[in-house]
């Protein structure tokens, strides 16, 4: 009977692997040296490599050492000199050329009646090959250069020709040298001024800064991609970091999104089924989906959220994160990585924690859960057992049914037919019978 019901629990219905199974599954095992296993299986059976680990204050501290994605350690420095503002090809400048007396070069017609000696140029755009027109000068070439050196050159090319000229170059339309927002935030093409503009200055700038504002700050991420580099940060942590909240320079795009992070959590737990969607299809707890809700979570929070273990089927000693690790995380730990491939830098990674320990509640209050994370509480060994028997007793009584009810048919045959004997037959409706 022992043998058949342990065989039988390979065929139960179960909401997810027994810890068996991940821990014989696992291609390297950082063990606490509290093995569990009482049944280890082929790991032929095995499809995806990935490690197992159980969480002890090594791994912890080692976890708390990773630092998230950082603006300023892709993109340096966010303090140092102020971006230089230069004009770009497409950009819109006006000329303002100044002269010491009257009689000069650029003398307009009724220039006795006002006062001062100087003249605007129209608006023009700098040409694609970098050039503005000005009259007497010619061909001044413009993109690359700031303000200041187009206004020496300007000067220069004028100096024998206009009464000491002074020259003022103002940026009406800067095109080539702008910042691009768009997403939540609105879209907007925001120019630079040439006062050191942030990345939360130009977020506050757009049309929809002000309904960021309302958004958790650690909802919202913030990409930024400069050329050939891109980095993603969530708000909240330029907001606590200042030196995150970097210089934005010339053809940067910052790209504003609200990304809740989530947990899925599924076994053994009070809540793990979820709840509902809110206003605007947010996920609350839907089919085991969780939001963190804050800026940050513990295990012990995630646990809670999900309805904490339930008593008569959890193994409290068989809880599981599953998460994507970095290798030179793992290599920190000193977990045995051999088995996977050099080039690999994600592994798939297994945390396991028993709370049949007192301590590992402390653990668990450190521990930080990322976006989503798979937590899994496995089901206590009692359960399957259990299960088991319940099928056993409704095979036998099934089947205790079956003889029952045959009995009982032949008996109302016999007492209808009036006799038990050969050739005795059952008058059914309809005239017909049943030998």
């Amino acid at each position: 009977m022992a043998t058949g019901i342990l065989s039988a629990c390979t065929q139960l219905p179960v909401n997810g692997p027994s810890y068996r199974d991940i821990h014989t599954g696992a291609t390297s095992t950082l063990s606490n040296g509290r093995d569990p296993m009482l049944v280890y299986t082929s790991r032929d059976a095995v499809d995806f490599n990935y490690a197992l680990i159980d969480i002890n204050p090594f791994v912890v501290s080692a976890l708390g050492g990773i630092v998230p994605d950082s603006f300023y350690g892709s993109f340096g420095a966010p303090r140092g000199p102020v971006p230089v503002i230069r004009v770009g090809v497409g950009d819109v400048v006006q000329t303002s050329i100044f002269e010491s007396s009257a009689g000069g070069l650029f003398v307009a017609g009724d220039a006795t009646g006002r006062v001062g000696n100087y003249i605007t140029l129209p608006p023009q755009t700098v040409a694609g090959n970098g050039t503005i027109s000005i009259p007497y000068a010619g061909q001044v070439k413009a993109a690359g250069r700031t303000t200041y050196e187009i206004q020496h050159d300007i000067e220069a090319k004028l100096a024998t020709r206009a009464i000491e000229p002074q020259v003022i170059i103002n940026i009406t339309e800067q095109n080539a040298d702008a910042v691009i927002v768009i997403g939540d935030a609105g879209q907007s093409r925001i120019k630079l001024t040439g006062a050191g503009e942030r990345v939360l200055d130009m977020i506050s700038k757009t049309e929809g800064g002000a309904n960021s504002g309302k958004l958790a700050p650690y909802d919202l991420e913030i990409t930024l991609q400069r050329k050939n580099r891109v980095g993603t940060v969530r708000l909240s942590n330029i907001i606590d970091n200042p030196r995150e909240n970097i210089y934005v320079t010339a053809g940067d795009v910052i790209y504003v999104h609200r990304k809740p992070r989530t947990f899925v959590a599924f076994g053994a737990l009070g809540n793990a089924t979820g709840g509902t969607t809110v206003g605007g299809g947010d996920v609350i707890g839907l089919d085991g989906i969780f939001q963190f809700g804050q800026e940050r979570l513990t295990l012990s929070e995630a646990v809670a959220k999900a309805g904490g273990l339930v008593d008569e089927r959890a193994n409290p000693s068989q809880i599981f994160i599953y998460r994507g690790e970095r290798r030179q995380t793992l290599e920190k730990m000193n977990v045995n990585l051999t088995k996977f491939a050099p080039n690999q830098q994600t592994i798939p990674t297994v945390y396991r924690v028993n709370f049949r320990d007192p301590s590992a509640f402390f653990m668990a209050q450190k521990f930080q859960m990322r976006d989503k994370d798979i937590l899994y509480v496995a089901n206590a060994d009692s359960i399957e057992v259990a299960k088991a028997l319940n099928y056993m007793t409704l095979w036998t009584s099934s089947a205790a049914g079956y003889m029952s009810s045959a009995a009982t048919v032949l008996t109302s045959a016999q007492i209808l037919g009036g006799s038990s004997s050969a050739g005795t037959a059952l008058i059914v409706g309809g005239g017909g019978t049943i030998p």
